[in-house]
């Protein structure tokens, strides 16, 4: 499973020179905890993050403080250019989708841009990741019957297909080995799938 498979598309961006306020309300109208900021020729510039303005958002109370807090000696940030992230984690369309959930656990971020060169075209947030961990069995197993039947569009399905918890057990004629290994990374790519089982009920292979 790829990150195409898991990312969200079209991505909520914020635009570069958008104010503070413009984009607070971007990410509370969405839902969503950070977004991809782009410049005016689409590409990826940086990351806004609930935190970043946050942490700008408040002025403190001096009625609060025990001695007089001091005069401002510098302006507020005003625009999200300002206090965005521009080191950005992003990744390609064909990352391991197993390699981005490391990242994501490894980087303590809650979501990454997936971008096709310097361009944004999906975003994966941890909420996908686990979206695909609630699929019914039963969704699973249609999906997979999906791609098998495609695969084998000419000469029916060979394969009796069941899923217990996440598990694919794929029960058929013994194949050769490269058909062997296509049917398993068909059904493995399937998002919401955990293992695969090839359980082939007769030791020649089919002709």
């Amino acid at each position: 499973m790829r990150a195409e498979d898991l990312m969200t598309r079209p991505v909520i961006t914020v635009p570069s020179g958008a104010s503070i306020r413009e984009a607070a309300a971007v990410l509370t109208t969405h839902g969503i905890a950070a977004a991809p900021v782009i410049d005016s020729d689409g590409r990826l510039i940086g990351m806004i993050a609930e935190g970043d303005l946050i942490d700008h958002a408040i002025l403190p109370d001096p009625r609060l403080h025990a001695r007089r807090l001091g005069p401002t000696q510098h302006s507020a940030p005003s625009t999200v250019d300002e206090v965005m992230t521009t080191h950005v984690l992003a990744v390609p369309v064909d990352t391991d989708a197993a390699d981005l959930a490391r990242m994501m656990v490894d980087r303590n971020v809650r979501s990454i841009p997936v971008v096709d060169g310097d361009h944004v075209v999906g975003i994966v947030a941890r909420r996908d990741m686990l979206r695909s961990l609630v699929r019914g069995d039963d969704m699973l197993a249609g999906d997979i019957r999906s791609k098998l039947s495609t695969y084998y569009r000419d000469g029916g399905l060979p394969w009796q297909i069941s899923v217990a918890d996440g598990t694919v057990t794929l029960s058929g004629p013994a194949v050769p080995e490269f058909e062997h290994r296509m049917v398993e990374v068909l059904a493995s790519t399937t998002p919401g799938v955990r293992a695969v089982v090839v359980s082939e009920t007769s030791a020649e292979p089919a002709t």
